[in-house]
């Protein structure tokens, strides 16, 4: 899991948390709002977690979400073991690093946004698409759901 940025058209800056599985190169979660403290961060992971099932683990940066005690707190609480890359290493969670420019890249760059839930509702669109569409070369040129099914 990471955070991106971004701007809507007044100026006023917007986080995206995004979330992609290391096995299929699915993503899971792309959630924009204007801020994402931690709490926000575990509502997002309990719905992924209705939705997939709990995973073994979850790597992450040192951001301050991330190490908050209630992140920690809910991961210890759940069974869910929290990777920590090292400071300054982001090849150390190469996927989401990876999913993040091509979100970036196919979908942030390419549009203005005038509110949170645009940017929203273009993200979850994209995010259909990069799923269930997109050919993924690392995965043998088929879309994440295929190797899922």
């Amino acid at each position: 899991m990471d955070f991106m940025s971004d701007s809507l058209t007044d100026d006023r800056l917007i986080r995206s948390f995004n979330v992609v599985d290391d096995y299929n190169r699915e993503g899971l979660n792309i959630d924009v709002d204007l801020s994402m403290p931690a709490r926000r961060v575990i509502q997002s992971l309990e719905r992924l977690v209705k939705w997939r099932g709990k995973p073994k683990a979850i790597r992450c940066d040192n951001g301050p979400e991330y190490i908050s005690q209630a992140l920690r707190d809910w991961t210890q609480s759940t069974g869910i073991e929290i990777k920590y890359i090292q400071p300054g290493k982001p090849t150390q969670n190469a996927y989401i690093e990876r999913f993040n420019r091509t979100v970036r890249q196919e979908c942030l760059d390419l549009h203005l946004f005038d509110s949170v839930e645009q940017a929203q509702n273009l993200t979850t669109q994209w995010l259909w698409v990069y799923n269930n569409e997109r050919p993924h070369f690392a995965i043998g040129g088929i879309p994440p759901r295929a190797k899922v099914a």
